[in-house]
Protein backbone atom coordinates (compact mmCIF):
# COMPACT_ATOMS: atom_id res chain seq x y z
CA UNK A 1 0.00 0.00 0.00
CA UNK A 2 1.50 3.41 -1.01
CA UNK A 3 2.08 5.84 1.39
CA UNK A 4 -0.37 8.15 -0.07
CA UNK A 5 -3.45 5.53 -0.43
CA UNK A 6 -2.44 4.94 3.49
CA UNK A 7 -3.22 8.32 4.18
CA UNK A 8 -6.55 7.96 2.18
CA UNK A 9 -7.20 5.31 4.29
CA UNK A 10 -7.41 6.84 7.72
CA UNK A 11 -8.24 10.27 6.47
CA UNK A 12 -11.83 7.61 5.45
CA UNK A 13 -11.62 6.27 8.46
CA UNK A 14 -11.35 9.14 10.73
CA UNK A 15 -14.56 10.91 8.73
CA UNK A 16 -16.48 8.10 9.58
CA UNK A 17 -15.56 7.94 12.86
CA UNK A 18 -16.73 11.59 13.37
CA UNK A 19 -19.62 10.71 11.57
CA UNK A 20 -20.61 7.97 13.93
CA UNK A 21 -23.27 8.05 16.78
CA UNK A 22 -20.44 6.80 18.73
CA UNK A 23 -16.74 6.55 18.13
CA UNK A 24 -14.75 4.56 21.07
CA UNK A 25 -11.27 4.58 20.62
CA UNK A 26 -8.45 3.08 22.86
CA UNK A 27 -10.93 3.53 26.00
CA UNK A 28 -9.17 1.04 29.16
CA UNK A 29 -10.47 0.94 32.81
CA UNK A 30 -9.05 -0.87 35.84
CA UNK A 31 -9.92 -0.98 39.39
CA UNK A 32 -7.46 -1.28 41.70
CA UNK A 33 -4.58 -1.16 39.05
CA UNK A 34 -6.33 -4.13 37.44
CA UNK A 35 -7.47 -3.57 33.79
CA UNK A 36 -10.96 -4.83 33.41
CA UNK A 37 -11.88 -3.10 29.99
CA UNK A 38 -8.21 -3.09 27.94
CA UNK A 39 -7.80 -0.86 24.74
CA UNK A 40 -11.47 -0.94 23.54
CA UNK A 41 -12.02 0.78 19.70
CA UNK A 42 -15.16 0.23 17.67
CA UNK A 43 -17.48 2.89 15.96
CA UNK A 44 -21.25 2.42 15.68
CA UNK A 45 -23.19 3.00 12.47
CA UNK A 46 -26.24 4.43 12.47
CA UNK A 47 -29.47 3.30 12.85
CA UNK A 48 -28.61 0.02 13.78
CA UNK A 49 -29.77 -2.42 17.12
CA UNK A 50 -26.43 -3.13 18.67
CA UNK A 51 -25.54 -6.30 20.91
CA UNK A 52 -23.11 -5.72 23.18
CA UNK A 53 -22.04 -9.65 24.61
CA UNK A 54 -19.50 -11.53 26.35
CA UNK A 55 -19.14 -13.98 29.36
CA UNK A 56 -20.00 -12.66 33.15
CA UNK A 57 -16.88 -10.44 33.78
CA UNK A 58 -16.28 -9.13 30.29
CA UNK A 59 -16.62 -5.75 31.48
CA UNK A 60 -19.74 -5.22 29.74
CA UNK A 61 -21.54 -2.46 31.93
CA UNK A 62 -18.47 -0.93 33.10
CA UNK A 63 -17.48 -0.04 29.29
CA UNK A 64 -20.97 1.45 28.92
CA UNK A 65 -20.39 3.29 32.24
CA UNK A 66 -16.77 4.82 30.80
CA UNK A 67 -18.60 5.92 27.97
CA UNK A 68 -21.13 8.15 29.86
CA UNK A 69 -18.30 9.27 32.23
CA UNK A 70 -20.25 7.45 35.26
CA UNK A 71 -16.69 5.76 35.79
CA UNK A 72 -13.19 6.96 34.98
CA UNK A 73 -11.06 5.15 31.93
CA UNK A 74 -7.62 5.71 32.53
CA UNK A 75 -6.95 6.18 28.75
CA UNK A 76 -8.86 6.66 25.60
CA UNK A 77 -11.44 8.44 24.17
CA UNK A 78 -14.95 8.57 23.22
CA UNK A 79 -16.50 10.87 20.85
CA UNK A 80 -20.69 10.67 20.14
CA UNK A 81 -21.79 12.53 16.68
CA UNK A 82 -17.90 13.83 16.91
CA UNK A 83 -17.95 15.43 19.96
CA UNK A 84 -17.73 15.15 23.66
CA UNK A 85 -20.45 13.51 25.24
CA UNK A 86 -20.88 16.53 27.76
CA UNK A 87 -21.97 18.63 24.61
CA UNK A 88 -23.89 15.64 23.35
CA UNK A 89 -25.86 14.57 26.85
CA UNK A 90 -28.94 15.70 24.98
CA UNK A 91 -28.91 12.91 22.24
CA UNK A 92 -28.13 10.38 24.54
CA UNK A 93 -30.82 8.28 26.47
CA UNK A 94 -29.51 5.67 29.56
CA UNK A 95 -31.52 3.01 30.71
CA UNK A 96 -29.01 0.90 34.12
CA UNK A 97 -29.59 -1.77 34.97
CA UNK A 98 -32.55 -2.33 37.17
CA UNK A 99 -30.71 -3.42 40.04
CA UNK A 100 -28.38 -0.35 40.45
CA UNK A 101 -31.20 1.88 40.53
CA UNK A 102 -32.96 3.01 43.78
CA UNK A 103 -36.58 1.64 43.96
CA UNK A 104 -37.18 3.13 47.56
CA UNK A 105 -37.04 6.47 46.42
CA UNK A 106 -40.43 8.12 47.34
CA UNK A 107 -41.54 8.90 43.47
CA UNK A 108 -44.08 7.75 41.00
CA UNK A 109 -43.81 6.20 37.70
CA UNK A 110 -44.69 9.82 35.86
CA UNK A 111 -42.44 11.64 37.45
CA UNK A 112 -39.76 9.49 37.21
CA UNK A 113 -40.54 9.73 33.21
CA UNK A 114 -40.38 13.14 32.94
CA UNK A 115 -37.09 13.10 34.58
CA UNK A 116 -36.10 12.26 31.11
CA UNK A 117 -36.75 15.49 29.45
CA UNK A 118 -34.56 17.54 31.77
CA UNK A 119 -31.36 17.20 29.81
CA UNK A 120 -33.84 19.54 27.35
CA UNK A 121 -35.02 21.75 30.18
CA UNK A 122 -32.16 22.46 32.73
CA UNK A 123 -32.53 21.46 36.13
CA UNK A 124 -33.99 25.29 36.59
CA UNK A 125 -36.96 25.18 34.22
CA UNK A 126 -40.04 22.85 35.79
CA UNK A 127 -41.68 20.28 33.13
CA UNK A 128 -44.70 21.92 31.91
CA UNK A 129 -48.10 20.58 30.23
CA UNK A 130 -45.96 19.11 26.46
CA UNK A 131 -43.29 17.26 29.19
CA UNK A 132 -46.26 16.15 31.19
CA UNK A 133 -48.04 14.82 27.89
CA UNK A 134 -44.85 13.00 26.36
CA UNK A 135 -44.25 11.78 29.59
CA UNK A 136 -47.87 10.19 29.55
CA UNK A 137 -47.65 8.83 25.72
CA UNK A 138 -44.31 6.79 26.38
CA UNK A 139 -45.57 5.60 29.40
CA UNK A 140 -48.73 4.31 27.03
CA UNK A 141 -46.17 2.99 24.32
CA UNK A 142 -44.92 0.01 26.88
CA UNK A 143 -48.29 -0.15 28.73
CA UNK A 144 -47.84 1.18 32.03
CA UNK A 145 -50.02 4.54 31.78
CA UNK A 146 -52.48 3.06 34.02
CA UNK A 147 -49.52 3.13 36.29
CA UNK A 148 -48.17 6.89 36.27
CA UNK A 149 -49.37 7.85 39.59
CA UNK A 150 -47.81 4.65 41.44
CA UNK A 151 -45.50 4.72 43.73
CA UNK A 152 -42.36 2.73 41.83
CA UNK A 153 -41.72 1.01 44.63
CA UNK A 154 -45.01 -0.69 44.25
CA UNK A 155 -44.21 -1.85 40.94
CA UNK A 156 -43.33 -5.43 40.18
CA UNK A 157 -39.53 -6.00 38.78
CA UNK A 158 -40.90 -5.66 35.11
CA UNK A 159 -42.83 -2.87 35.75
CA UNK A 160 -40.24 -0.86 36.99
CA UNK A 161 -37.93 -1.76 33.81
CA UNK A 162 -40.30 -0.52 31.48
CA UNK A 163 -40.58 2.72 33.24
CA UNK A 164 -37.38 3.14 32.96
CA UNK A 165 -37.64 2.09 29.01
CA UNK A 166 -40.77 4.90 28.92
CA UNK A 167 -38.07 7.28 30.66
CA UNK A 168 -35.60 7.18 27.87
CA UNK A 169 -38.37 7.39 25.15
CA UNK A 170 -39.29 10.28 26.78
CA UNK A 171 -35.36 11.77 25.84
CA UNK A 172 -36.28 11.96 22.45
CA UNK A 173 -32.17 10.89 21.96
CA UNK A 174 -30.63 9.44 19.00
CA UNK A 175 -28.24 7.37 20.81
CA UNK A 176 -29.09 5.04 23.18
CA UNK A 177 -27.71 3.08 25.97
CA UNK A 178 -29.61 0.02 27.73
CA UNK A 179 -27.50 -2.24 30.38
CA UNK A 180 -29.11 -6.05 30.05
CA UNK A 181 -32.77 -4.68 29.75
CA UNK A 182 -34.09 -8.12 29.07
CA UNK A 183 -32.34 -9.44 32.70
CA UNK A 184 -34.97 -11.11 34.43
CA UNK A 185 -38.51 -9.71 33.36
CA UNK A 186 -41.78 -10.93 32.32
CA UNK A 187 -42.89 -12.02 29.12
CA UNK A 188 -44.58 -8.69 28.76
CA UNK A 189 -42.17 -6.72 29.41
CA UNK A 190 -39.93 -8.65 26.84
CA UNK A 191 -42.39 -7.99 24.44
CA UNK A 192 -42.51 -4.42 24.84
CA UNK A 193 -38.79 -3.82 25.00
CA UNK A 194 -39.02 -5.46 21.62
CA UNK A 195 -41.10 -3.27 20.16
CA UNK A 196 -39.40 -0.59 21.46
CA UNK A 197 -36.56 -1.75 19.87
CA UNK A 198 -38.10 -2.07 16.81
CA UNK A 199 -39.39 1.63 16.77
CA UNK A 200 -36.44 2.60 17.66
CA UNK A 201 -34.68 1.29 14.82
CA UNK A 202 -37.51 2.57 12.18
CA UNK A 203 -36.68 6.39 13.96
CA UNK A 204 -33.23 5.88 12.63
CA UNK A 205 -32.37 5.61 16.16
CA UNK A 206 -29.07 3.94 17.11
CA UNK A 207 -29.16 1.51 20.46
CA UNK A 208 -26.17 0.12 22.07
CA UNK A 209 -27.51 -2.93 24.60
CA UNK A 210 -25.57 -4.87 27.10
CA UNK A 211 -27.43 -8.08 26.52
CA UNK A 212 -26.53 -11.67 27.68
CA UNK A 213 -29.17 -14.43 25.82
CA UNK A 214 -27.46 -15.44 22.66
CA UNK A 215 -29.88 -17.37 21.53
CA UNK A 216 -31.89 -13.87 20.34
CA UNK A 217 -28.83 -11.83 19.43
CA UNK A 218 -29.99 -12.94 15.41
CA UNK A 219 -33.65 -12.15 15.96
CA UNK A 220 -33.03 -9.24 17.82
CA UNK A 221 -30.32 -7.37 16.78
CA UNK A 222 -28.67 -5.70 13.01
CA UNK A 223 -24.78 -5.33 14.43
CA UNK A 224 -23.02 -7.11 17.61
CA UNK A 225 -19.66 -6.34 19.62
CA UNK A 226 -18.23 -9.80 21.36
CA UNK A 227 -16.34 -8.22 24.53
CA UNK A 228 -13.72 -10.00 26.48
CA UNK A 229 -11.87 -7.54 28.14
CA UNK A 230 -10.55 -6.96 24.83
CA UNK A 231 -12.89 -6.59 21.83
CA UNK A 232 -12.60 -9.44 20.04
CA UNK A 233 -15.01 -8.90 16.97
CA UNK A 234 -17.26 -6.08 15.86
CA UNK A 235 -19.61 -6.21 12.45
CA UNK A 236 -22.87 -7.59 11.36
CA UNK A 237 -24.91 -10.47 13.08
CA UNK A 238 -24.21 -12.51 9.93
CA UNK A 239 -20.35 -12.23 9.47
CA UNK A 240 -19.63 -11.34 13.16
CA UNK A 241 -22.23 -14.02 15.25
CA UNK A 242 -20.13 -16.93 14.48
CA UNK A 243 -19.42 -20.13 16.21
CA UNK A 244 -15.55 -19.66 15.68
CA UNK A 245 -15.98 -16.12 17.06
CA UNK A 246 -18.41 -16.87 20.00
CA UNK A 247 -15.94 -19.60 21.28
CA UNK A 248 -13.21 -17.27 21.27
CA UNK A 249 -15.24 -14.53 23.14
CA UNK A 250 -16.26 -17.34 25.91
CA UNK A 251 -13.61 -19.67 25.17
CA UNK A 252 -14.49 -23.13 27.65
CA UNK A 253 -17.97 -21.57 28.69
CA UNK A 254 -19.49 -21.63 25.52
CA UNK A 255 -21.59 -25.03 24.64
CA UNK A 256 -23.32 -26.82 21.70
CA UNK A 257 -26.60 -27.69 22.45
CA UNK A 258 -29.41 -29.52 20.83
CA UNK A 259 -33.00 -27.64 20.61
CA UNK A 260 -36.29 -28.53 18.63
CA UNK A 261 -33.46 -30.97 16.46
CA UNK A 262 -31.12 -27.71 15.69
CA UNK A 263 -27.84 -26.83 17.27
CA UNK A 264 -27.71 -23.83 19.62
CA UNK A 265 -25.03 -22.11 21.49
CA UNK A 266 -25.21 -21.42 25.30
CA UNK A 267 -23.17 -20.40 27.81
CA UNK A 268 -22.68 -22.92 30.25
Amino acid sequence: MSEETNKLKHRTAAKEAAAAPLAVSNITVAYQRKAVVEDVSFALPEGKLVALIGPNGAGKSTLLKAILGLIPSISGQVAIYGDTYKKMRSRVGYVPQRESVDWDFPTDALDVVMMGRYGHLGWIKRPGRREKELAMATLEKVGMADFARRQISQLSGGQQQRVFLARALAQEADLYFMDEPFAGVDAATEKAIIALLGELRREGKTVLVVHHDLSTVEEYFDHVLLLNKRLVAAGPVAETFTPDKLHETYGGKLAIVGQDGREALVVK
